[in-house]
C-alpha cells in the first residue's frame, strides 16, 4: 500500500487553513488598533494593510516557491540567497512606495477655538499661541532606516514561521510514507516467513499420509480429505495476513486429528481451549510450528508419550502452553526445532508485536514446554 494521496492532501489542506486563519488574524490587527470612539481611521488602516500585504507576498513566495524548490531539495545556498533577495526587493518596493511615491503629509497645527460665535483661528505666519494653549504633540516620524530595520526583522520572523510550518507539514508527510513503507516491509517479511512454514507443513503432512497408506488405506483417504481442508485454509483464509482465533483453533483441531491417524493409542493428545471463543484476530499459523515440533520430538511408537496444547485468555492476552514428552535425545532448544527454526518464530513474533510478547522455554528432563503470551484485540490486528 503506497502512501495515500488523500492523506497528503489532508495535510496540505490543514496547512492552507493555518495560513489563511493566521493571516486573517494579522490583517485584522490594524482594524482594531485604529478604532476609536466607534469610528475607524481608515487612512491608517489602509496604510498598515499595504505594509502587511508586502509581508504576505514575501510569506507566499517563501512557502510556495522557495521552500519546495530549494530548501526541500537540499539546495541550501540557493534558498538562503533567494530568500534574502526577495526580502530586499519587497522591502525596497515598500519603502519607495511609502517614502517617495506617497510620502506622509506634514502635520498641521490644529486650529484654536476662540469661543462661542467666533470662527476658529488658524495658527501660523508667526502668530504666537495664546497663553495656556498646549496642542498635542505630533507623533514622532520614523526615519527610513528605522522602518527598514523594523521591516527586515519582521520579514525574518515571517520567513521563519512559514518555513517552520512547511517543515512540519513535510515531516508529517515523510512520517506517513515511512510508516507505510514499514508496514509493507513487515508484510513482505511475514509473507516470506509464512511461505517457509506452508511447504514445511505440507511436506510433513504428506509424509504422514504416505506412512498411513501402508497401515490403513481408509484412514489415508480420510487424511487426504483433512489435508485438502487444511490446504484450503492455508491458501484462502490466511491470504490477508490475519485470521480469527476460532478458525485457527479449527485448523489446529484438524491438524491434530490428522496426526492422530498415524500414531498409536499410546500417544495421548490433550487439547484445552475455551468453550466460548471470542471474536478476535490473530496471525495465521501462529501455533503450527510449536505443534509440529511437539509431534516430531514428543511422540514415541514404543512407549507412552503425550502432546499437550492449552490456550487461555486473560486480561487482553492470549496465553498458550505447548508441552510434550521427551522421547528423543535432543539437547539444546534450537536443535529441537527443524525447518523454519526457533529464530524464525521469534522473528515473526518480533515483527508482529515488537517487544509486547513473551516466549519462554523452560528446560527440564521430563518434558519439553513452550510458554507463549501475546496481546489480542477484538476485530483488530497490528498488521493489516
Amino acid at each position: 500500500m503506497k502512501y495515500s494521496a488523500d492523506k497528503a492532501q489532508n495535510i496540505r489542506n490543514v496547512e492552507l487553513i493555518i495560513f489563511i486563519v493566521g493571516w486573517m488574524a494579522i490583517l485584522a490587527i490594524p482594524f482594531f488598533n485604529y478604532r476609536h470612539n466607534n469610528s475607524v481611521d481608515w487612512t491608517k488602516v489602509t496604510g498598515e494593510w499595504v505594509r502587511l500585504f508586502s509581508f504576505l507576498i514575501l510569506f507566499a513566495i517563501n512557502v510556495f516557491v522557495l521552500v519546495p524548490k530549494f530548501l526541500f531539495q537540499k539546495r541550501y545556498l540557493f534558498y538562503i540567497g533567494s530568500t534574502l533577495l526577495v526580502i530586499l526587493i519587497i522591502n525596497a518596493v515598500y519603502l519607495i512606495w511609502g517614502f517617495i511615491i506617497t510620502p506622509a503629509k506634514p502635520l498641521m497645527m490644529p486650529p484654536m477655538d476662540l469661543g462661542p460665535g467666533m470662527p476658529p483661528m488658524e495658527l501660523g505666519n508667526g502668530m504666537p499661541a495664546p497663553i495656556g494653549y498646549r496642542p498635542a504633540s505630533p507623533p514622532e516620524q520614523k526615519s527610513i532606516f528605522m522602518v527598514l530595520a523594523d521591516n527586515l526583522i519582521i520579514s525574518i520572523l515571517i520567513i521563519g514561521a512559514g518555513t517552520s510550518i512547511k517543515m512540519v507539514s513535510q515531516w508529517l508527510n515523510e512520517e506517513g510514507r515511512r510508516k507505510d513503507l514499514e508496514k509493507e516491509q513487515l508484510k513482505t517479511e511475514l509473507a516470506f516467513l509464512r511461505h517457509q512454514v506452508s511447504p514445511h507443513f505440507f511436506m510433513n503432512t504428506l509424509n504422514n499420509i504416505h506412512a498411513l497408506i501402508d497401515i490403513n488405506a481408509e484412514d489415508a483417504k480420510s487424511a487426504i480429505i483433512e489435508l485438502s481442508t487444511l490446504m484450503r485454509y492455508l491458501l484462502y483464509d490466511t491470504a490477508h495476513g490475519h485470521t480469527t482465533l476460532k478458525k485457527e483453533i479449527h485448523f489446529i483441531e484438524s491438524y491434530i486429528a490428522l496426526m492422530q491417524l498415524r500414531f498409536p493409542q499410546k500417544v495421548t493428545v490433550l487439547l484445552d481451549v475455551p468453550e466460548n471463543i471470542p471474536d478476535i484476530q490473530i496471525p495465521p499459523m501462529l501455533f503450527i510450528s510449536f505443534l509440529e515440533n511437539a509431534f516430531k520430538h514428543g511422540v514415541s511408537f514404543q512407549n507412552e508419550s503425550y502432546v499437550s496444547f492449552k490456550l487461555s485468555l486473560t486480561d487482553g492476552r492470549l496465553n498458550c502452553i505447548f508441552k510434550n514428552s521427551k522421547v528423543n535425545s535432543v539437547h539444546g532448544i534450537d536443535k529441537s526445532y527443524s525447518g523454519i527454526g526457533l529464530n524464525n518464530i521469534k522473528q515473526s513474533l518480533k515483527l508482529l508485536y515488537g517487544d509486547d510478547f513473551l516466549l519462554n522455554i523452560p528446560e527440564n528432563d521430563a518434558d519439553f514446554e513452550v510458554q507463549l503470551s501475546i496481546p489480542v484485540y477484538e476485530n483488530k490486528m497490528s498488521v493489516n
